[in-house]
């Protein structure tokens, strides 16, 4: 079939790329905070790279009655930019432009950019600091529509961009107290306006027992987040909290917090109120770590957990936690998350998170990684699906508007046995809006995945998910509450043609089945991939 120029649609619209245009312009100011600190010479690492995929599908719109088939092609030129060297200066930049076509009944065209980039710099030694993200990318506008990638079906996706600039002081008060002051200037864009674009300024200050405190420590907080939001009203979060923990021994410590929280948002119940929380922290050995607490918060009682444990070939990890959050917010919690991609030998790559910039295993492992260069890193080059992000927790927000309280519970495991590899993870995050008394969306999912080494150059892989999303009547159109299952399974191949490139080959069969009439579909799907860096 011909293709004509009517039956082409870029969406790419000019609007879209100011706005893309000004969040570089931002993250821009970062790089060259970072390049500013003359007293030190830092190296960087410009690696261009590009891609390209094909995929056939045999339902692209993911439709019950009108299934249509599709080649989808697409060609991802890009780089990485990453510092090395040098301690005091820190970062990562990760940018890709996909160019999408599909041909089949529905012809269109699509332009997509993609931005992960985390920085951190020491302008003054042991004082002033600047930590930088910023992100570009294709998100989920709702639970109930398409669940598919931006390339293969944009129908439900919308492009979203976040910064944040963030310089503080921190100082050590001999070795009575370390203290720490710091300003965030943050926003977000949404494409179209499916959500309430956001410029936010917020304050922290805290002061925390220093070396002088052994088995007894303590702390002061405050901090301040004033919101300015188009079409939505602004938001206020303040908040003031006083800690203080003791060890009972080396290896049990209790803790304790009472705080209050000052607030101001849409909300059919109250937004501020006083604060308390108690718990213990357990580390039996260097390779296993609780934590866990009870309190209580001017929206009910409160809870939160968190364990880790290693051995010589499995990782396990639990953790949940509640707190009070809007859209903006969650996006650039996702976007400062820092990630290590290590080799582990046998059975290919893992990947680690940290709370700061300190390489876990500077022998085997590369980084600093943003969440979205991690995508853009594992889709490219190691043939990783959507549902395959869901289950590291890099991909599972939904674009929604307002303020909520956020209650999300992650577990995984993973284990090595020989050339084989194998991995299991659970997610619950249930968001519950304040202006809707408390109506709700949840997603809750499982995910098993394996992997074999078939040779040094060679890694079969496959994975089974079952994902549940539900909303209730107040957030669907026509006031049904909607329950939707996906199953997704897949298998595939990797393949390392050489030292810097790569090719992948997989299947995919995705079901949904919906309370809704016409909500369920089937979709088969093959992909060929080859990626390439210089």
């Amino acid at each position: 079939m011909a293709v004509t120029a009517n039956k082409l649609r870029i969406r790419c619209t000019k609007a879209a790329l100011r706005r893309q245009a000004a969040l570089g312009g931002a993250f821009s100011v970062l790089v060259l905070a970072l390049l500013a600190n003359p007293a030190s010479a830092v190296d960087w690492k410009f690696s261009p790279s590009v891609s390209a995929q094909a995929t056939y599908t045999d339902n692209a719109n993911q439709s019950h009655s009108d299934p249509q088939d599709s080649l989808i092609l697409s060609v991802r030129p890009g780089f990485t930019l990453r510092s090395e060297g040098l301690r005091r200066i820190q970062a990562s930049v990760n940018y890709g432009l996909d160019s999408v076509a599909r041909f089949g009944e529905n012809q269109s065209t699509d332009l997509n950019h993609n931005l992960g980039a985390i920085g951190k710099a020491e302008l003054i030694e042991d004082f002033l600091f600047v930590d930088g993200s910023a992100s570009i990318s294709q998100e989920l506008i709702s639970l109930l529509g398409s669940p598919a990638d931006a390339t293969t079906n944009s129908a439900n996706r919308a492009t979203v961009g976040t910064y944040s600039i963030s310089p503080y002081i921190q100082k050590r008060l001999g070795t009575f107290a370390t203290a720490q002051a710091r300003y965030t200037t943050s926003g977000s864009i949404f494409q179209n306006d499916v959500a309430s674009n956001s410029n936010a300024n917020s304050f922290t200050a805290g002061l925390g027992s220093g070396t002088r405190f052994d088995d007894f420590t303590w702390g002061v907080n405050y901090s301040i987040r004033k919101a300015n939001n188009t079409n939505a009203v602004d938001t206020t979060f303040e908040s003031a909290s006083a800690t203080a923990g003791y060890a009972l021994t080396r290896k049990f410590r209790v803790f304790g917090t009472v705080g209050q929280d000052w607030n101001d948002y849409l909300s059919t119940s109250g937004t501020s109120g006083s604060s308390y929380s108690v718990g213990f922290g357990w580390s039996p050995t260097r390779r296993t770590s609780l934590e866990a607490s009870v309190g209580e918060r001017y929206f009910g009682n409160t809870y939160s957990f968190s364990g880790s444990h290693r051995t010589r070939s499995s990782r396990w990890t639990v953790r949940y936690s509640e707190n009070v959050s809007d859209i903006s917010q969650q996006f650039l919690t996702q976007t400062s998350r820092i990630f290590w991609v290590c080799n582990t030998g046998v059975t290919g790559i893992l990947v680690r998170e940290t709370q700061d910039f300190t390489n876990p295993d500077p022998t085997s492992c590369v980084g600093p990684v943003s969440s979205g260069g991690l995508a853009s890193l594992l889709t490219t080059y190691y043939g990783y699906s959507i549902n395959d992000l869901v289950a590291l927790n890099l991909l599972n927000i939904a674009i929604a508007n307002g303020v909520y309280i956020i209650k999300s519970f992650n577990a995984g495991v993973s284990w090595d046995v020989g050339r084989l590899g194998f991995g299991l993870s659970v997610q619950d995050t249930r968001r519950l809006y304040q202006a809707l008394a408390d109506a709700q969306d949840q997603v809750q999912g499982v995910t098993g995945s394996v992997s074999y080494r078939m040779s040094p150059q060679t890694t079969a892989n496959g994975s089974l998910s079952l994902t549940r999303n539900s909303v209730d009547a107040l957030l669907v159109a026509g006031g049904t509450a909607r329950k939707d299952d996906i199953l997704s399974l897949s298998v595939g191949l990797n393949r390392r043609f050489a030292d810097k490139l790569n090719g992948a080959l997989s299947f995919r069969h995705t079901q949904r089945n919906s309370n809704v009439a016409n909500a369920d579909y089937d979709e088969n799907s093959l992909t060929a991939s080859v990626s390439m860096s210089f």
